[in-house]
């Protein structure tokens, strides 16, 4: 299926969009970093469009003390999918995450 043909307006429209998207999950995750944001915060801010569409990795790797080795590691132990979003965690892998980083 082709891509529909956009107006330059429509693009402009979309580039916007997206880099206000852009914006919300760098805040976000600078947030994380700083520790204004916990884990359990933004996980429960998942009907949120921006959370909701965050990659799982990237939310770990944006915590204090977790890398990308880190994030792996722990998504592999709690049999999570590396391409998996915030929106589509189950309950039981959203327990698995919090109660990974409550032993802290």
């Amino acid at each position: 299926m082709p891509l529909p043909v956009l107006t330059d307006e429509q693009r402009k429209q979309a580039l916007e969009k997206a880099a206000e998207a852009r914006r919300k999950r760098a805040e976000i995750k600078g947030q994380l970093k700083s520790g204004k944001l916990t884990l359990r915060d933004m996980l429960s801010r998942e009907g949120d469009d921006t959370v909701g569409k965050m990659k799982v990795s990237t939310v770990l790797e944006s915590l204090p003390g977790v890398g990308k080795v880190r994030a792996r590691k722990i998504m592999e132990k709690l049999d999570i999918s590396a391409s998996r979003r915030i929106r589509g965690l189950g309950a039981k892998q959203r327990d698995a995450l919090l109660g990974e980083f409550a032993k802290k």
